[in-house]
């Protein structure tokens, strides 16, 4: 199949709830507040979708209702990772056929597999999909980072393997990326502060968090950064780093859902547990940071 570009801005969604169930109007609203903004692609059920809190029924349920909302208007990339390779085929086939563009694979977490595990986990993806692969290298959840190597093994075997979210928080690590295989592999950033860093070093755009609710600013930065003028756009990443750090002021997605119910886009910040409510505490921290960058 041919090959789509999946760069620019891409939301990782947040899955509404509302009383223990998936609020699939809510997430219509979500879909269609990011369309609106500009939005380049959108992630349902990653981390910040709750995927490991979502059984096999939902996880692909949510997935064909982005695919249905999206209307084919962006890309769609389904969460189907797992730290068990059978789990992740079996999610990355359902997706498949559910419609999803491409897939966002994350490193298997806390059972530690070796730079040759890792290969062997992604290669059985690699063939159980012919659409777009996006590895997703998280060491700080997963306890493993996918080896500049090891990418560029799966870069050469797989056409279909050309994109990573890069995680890490390190500069460096997406230089290595580039000096490895040049414009053969695509960076996205994984984290909303260090988007414009990354990008001044070669990444082509952001899995983002923030742009749950930031969709025209975030879209903007990254464009003007896409067009090498990084001046304009390094004023508004100055403008949002604030959110930027407060939305993870608690574990993703509890602020940015809070948030979310605050500027009205979904009905309820319900997460599921093991996660839970913002502290009062926090939730003053948040609202402020929050009510500053509306002025």
């Amino acid at each position: 199949m041919k090959l789509r570009p999946l760069t620019g801005t891409i939301t990782a969604l947040v899955t509404p709830f509302t009383k223990g169930k998936v609020d699939y109007a809510g997430l219509k609203k979500l879909v269609a507040h990011q369309l609106r903004g500009g939005i380049d692609g959108l992630v349902p059920v990653g981390t910040t979708g709750e995927s490991p809190t979502l059984d096999y029924e939902e996880h692909i349920d949510v997935v064909r209702a982005v695919v249905e909302n999206a209307r084919g208007r962006v890309p769609v990339i389904a969460g189907t990772g797992s730290n068990s390779t059978h789990e992740a085929v079996h999610l990355t086939k359902l997706a498949h056929d559910a419609g999803a563009d491409a897939m966002l694979l994350v490193a298997p977490y806390y059972n530690k597999p070796s730079q040759e595990g890792l290969f062997r986990h992604f290669s059985e993806l690699a063939e159980a999909t012919d659409k777009p692969i996006i590895l997703y290298s998280i060491p700080g959840r997963c306890g493993v980072e996918i080896g500049v190597n090891t990418v560029e093994r799966l870069r050469t075997k797989y056409a279909h393997v050309r994109w990573i979210k890069e995680a890490g928080g390190s500069v460096d690590r997406v230089d290595q990326l580039k000096q490895a295989m040049g414009a053969d592999i695509t960076v996205l950033s994984g984290d909303d502060s260090l988007t414009l860093p990354f990008m001044s070093v070669g990444a082509e755009g952001v899995i983002s968090v923030a742009s749950n609710l930031y969709v025209k600013e975030i879209s903007t930065m990254v464009r003007l950064a896409l067009a090498d003028e990084f001046a304009k756009a390094r004023k508004i990443h100055q403008r949002l780093y604030p959110i930027f750090k407060t939305l993870f002021i608690e574990p993703n997605p509890v602020p940015v859902k809070f948030a979310l119910v605050r500027a009205r886009i979904i009905a309820s910040a319900e997460v599921r547990s093991p996660l839970c409510d913002m502290t009062a505490a926090n939730e003053k921290i948040l609202i402020h940071a929050l009510a500053t960058l509306e002025r």
